[in-house]
Formats: C-alpha cells, sequence, structure tokens
C-alpha cells in the first residue's frame, strides 16, 4: 500500500467525526429558543446534533431546532467540556413545534430514522456519552408518546434499543457558529459531505 493511501485511511475517522471541526470553533453561546403560545418542545439526542438539526429544521410543523447541551451536571457548559465527557450532557437538538400541524408521535418517527438507535455512545465515528440516543421529555403525555414509539420501533432493528426516555434538564444552547452549520458549510466542511449529505439523501430531505 502506497504512502497516499496510508495517508487517507489515517484521515478518515477524523472525516467521519464532527469532534475535530467543532474543537476549533468560538464558544458564544446562542439565544434560547423562542417558544410561541400553543407551541409544545421536545428535546432529542440521536449522535451529532449538526446532523439531527439539518433533518429536522425542514419538517413542516417545526417551528426551530436548537442544537445544545442538555442532561449533564454542570451549568452553561462549553463544547470543550462536553467533549471531555466530565459533564455528562448529551449533545441534543431542542425542538419547538405546532401540534397542530406535526404531532409529537410523528417527530418521533424521524427520530428513529435519523440515527441507529442500538449503539451505545456511538453514532458512526462519533463516540461518547455525549452522543447517546435520549430522548427528553417535557410532560407525562410526551413520555407516554416516547415509550410507546421506542416500543413501536425496537421491532424495525435486529439489536436492542439502548435510546433512554429522561425528563428534560437545563437546556444550554451550543456555540452560534453550531447553530444552522450543514446548510451554512456543506461546502466546506468534509463531514458535511461524507456523513450529513447521505443521511439527508436517504431521507428525501433538502441536501
Amino acid at each position: 500500500m502506497n504512502k497516499l493511501a496510508l495517508a487517507m485511511l489515517a484521515v478518515l475517522p477524523m472525516l467521519a467525526s464532527c469532534q475535530p471541526e467543532k474543537k476549533t470553533m468560538p464558544d458564544a453561546p446562542a439565544k434560547m429558543p423562542e417558544i410561541p403560545a400553543g407551541a409544545e418542545t421536545i428535546t432529542l439526542g440521536a449522535g451529532c446534533y449538526w446532523c439531527v438539526e439539518a433533518a429536522y429544521r425542514q419538517l413542516d410543523g417545526v417551528l426551530s431546532a436548537t442544537p445544545g447541551f442538555m442532561g449533564g451536571t454542570v451549568n452553561n457548559p462549553d463544547y470543550a467540556q462536553v467533549c471531555k465527557g466530565d459533564t455528562g450532557h448529551a449533545e441534543v437538538i431542542q425542538i419547538v413545534f405546532n401540534p397542530k400541524k406535526i404531532s409529537c408521535a410523528k417527530i418521533l418517527e424521524w427520530f428513529w430514522k435519523l440515527h441507529d438507535p442500538t449503539t451505545l455512545n456511538r453514532q458512526g465515528g462519533d463516540t461518547g456519552t455525549q452522543y447517546r440516543s435520549v430522548i427528553f421529555y417535557h410532560s407525562d403525555a410526551q413520555k407516554q408518546t416516547a415509550e410507546t414509539s421506542k416500543t413501536a420501533a425496537a421491532g424495525n432493528f435486529k439489536d436492542p434499543v439502548v435510546t433512554e426516555i429522561t425528563k428534560a434538564s437545563g437546556f444550554f444552547p451550543a456555540p452560534r457558529e453550531h447553530q444552522n452549520y450543514y446548510f451554512e458549510n456543506k461546502s466546506k466542511n468534509p463531514y458535511c459531505k461524507i456523513v450529513i449529505e447521505p443521511k439527508l439523501r436517504k431521507l428525501q430531505l433538502d441536501h
């Protein structure tokens, strides 16, 4: 095997992970998402939040999809802290939606399509507890919907579903540069081309 091929093999794992790029970005947090009257909120962790946000922001009835962190023990964590796995946070998308246009059950149907819920603390090349599969519910009704949805989804996978269903806690928006990342950087970051674009194509969403 020649030197170029060996170099490519060494680089591929980095291109398939969003961590190297995120670690070089500024940490000024984005604003909290607005929640209009009558809207609902659910928070989902399904691996790298760039991938998940790029899909959910396209769905009719979704008012906003904000990348951030939830489920940890430190207030206002920065990305470097979350990356170390010391704070307990998951990378999540906080979804604000109009329940008259899209139901919580339908949002969760997309959740199961967007990632592999059978891999513990890992999605593809992204590994660590921050990439765990988790549903943070904001009401008892959402909790029941999540449990029903998980049971139904389990039949579609050969391995056991390891998705956590947990009551929502403090949400901390990710840095501004992480918001709408795919659509603003898809021609610049190889991770977008290698990981996110194929996923959007498969789901027949804009890419």
